[in-house]
């Protein structure tokens, strides 16, 4: 799955689309806070390219402000990275260094991994004004060759402009970060289905890190309880993992 076919799928009108080179001296410039990340962004970083820019004048959304955001404009840029490449920091250092909401499609020049799809809402810094920094984490998402044949191509339908929230800016980008929560959510569930509405949006999100948390504590118990040798401990972490194997079935029905 390569980011032709996912800029294929998101079905963006030609009056969006901008198929710019980025310059890597603006990146390292504006998202390279350290000598080592000026080092990462340098030695991993092959290509950016401005693939569409989505404002109410190219899409037909309104933009969105209030006293925590201000989203005037979606960019959508394309990052080929090089092979060694530090990817999931470089992700991170891309959508910091870009001042608006970005929709990230990242690949390897070799074409030797598929495409991952990132997203991360912004908001206005409390520390400097004017200045915008990430708000939660970067969600990102890709094909999986075991897990998705026969859910990506519902996820690719989800992605279409048209799919998503009009009412602003802002709803139209978290429709986007919907889409991948819920290619998550199917990853555990085995169903892919879109959130009916944003209260379920939330408690998908949720679950997922709650679900995530657990999933870590158990394998953290079975290695524990692995070790051990003594039996009353044993049972004791046993009985400790089944509490916690419950408090994640609870998390994968709200999934």
């Amino acid at each position: 799955m390569n980011s032709d076919m996912l800029i294929e799928a998101l079905d963006l009108p030609p009056s969006s689309q901008v198929n710019q080179r980025v310059p890597k001296k603006l990146l390292l410039e504006n998202g390279a806070p350290t000598s080592a990340d000026k080092r990462i962004i340098n030695d991993g970083v092959e290509e950016l390219q401005w693939v569409a820019a989505l404002k109410p004048t190219t899409i037909g959304i309104p933009d969105y402000r209030d006293d925590v955001r201000e989203y005037l404009e979606i960019a959508v840029l394309r990052l080929t990275l090089r092979t060694e490449a530090k990817a999931t920091r470089i992700v991170e250092l891309v959508h910091r260094a870009v001042p608006y909401p970005l929709l990230l499609l990242t690949e390897k020049a070799e074409y030797t991994a598929p495409t991952d799809l990132s997203a991360a809402q912004k908001r206005w810094s409390q520390g400097e004004a004017g200045r915008t920094v990430l708000e939660g984490d970067v969600v990102t998402d890709g094909w999986d060759a075991q897990q998705d044949p026969k859910r990506w191509p519902s996820f690719l339908e989800a992605l279409a402009l048209g799919k998503q929230p009009r009412a602003t800016l802002y709803a139209l980008y978290q429709g986007w970060i919907d889409a991948l929560q819920a290619l998550r959510a199917a990853r555990i569930t085995g169903i892919f289905t879109l959130a009916s509405n944003a209260e379920d949006a939330a408690r998908r999100r949720d679950a997922l890190q709650e679900f995530a948390r657990l999933d870590a504590e158990i394998a953290r118990l079975r290695a524990t309880a692995a070790k051990e040798s003594q039996m009353s401990r044993r049972v004791e972490l046993n009985l400790e993992l089944k509490r916690i194997e419950a408090a994640r079935d609870v998390a994968r029905a709200n999934l």
